[in-house]
């Protein structure tokens, strides 16, 4: 029974220690030095996750699945830059204030939902946003951006 119980308290860590790997970041800083110690591209999400139509259909039908999750676990430093409108998902004064500065920077005309790919350095290296596609074709897509 020992035995058994250490086996899946293994198991659990490793489970957790690669879903922390896809846990999406807030802070391009961080998500620029994950990049770079990873090699991986950064994939910042500007979404308005309570409120807009396009980014709700873009998480629930490519980012969440197992494909994409897989993928990015191997490619990609998720920032998740979000822009809720209901009182109960409001974000701390700080991040918003993070958000929104990222949000002049990157998606002035304030699109939603705009993908910016960039490199572990901050280059933009490409915008997209959803597309009515499977997640296996949305994964063509992005790595079509990064290639270019």
């Amino acid at each position: 029974m020992k035995k058994i119980a250490q086996i899946i308290s293994v198991f659990v860590c490793i489970i957790l220690l690669s879903a922390a790997s896809t846990f999406a970041q807030s802070n391009l800083e961080e998500a620029l030095l994950k990049a770079k110690s990873e090699n991986k591209t950064v994939f910042v999400n500007f979404s308005g996750s309570d409120w807009c139509r396009a980014c709700i259909l873009l998480k629930k039908t490519i980012l969440n699945t197992e494909e994409f999750e897989k993928y990015a676990g191997e490619n990609l430093v998720i920032l998740d830059l979000d822009f809720p409108r209901l009182k109960k998902n409001k974000l701390s004064k700080e991040q918003t204030a993070t958000n929104e500065a990222l949000a002049e920077k990157y998606n002035k005309n304030g699109q939603f939902p705009t993908i910016i790919l960039m490199d572990s350095d901050g280059k933009v290296l490409g915008k997209t946003a959803y597309k009515k596609i499977s997640p296996e074709k949305y994964i063509q897509h992005i790595q079509s951006i990064i290639n270019k």
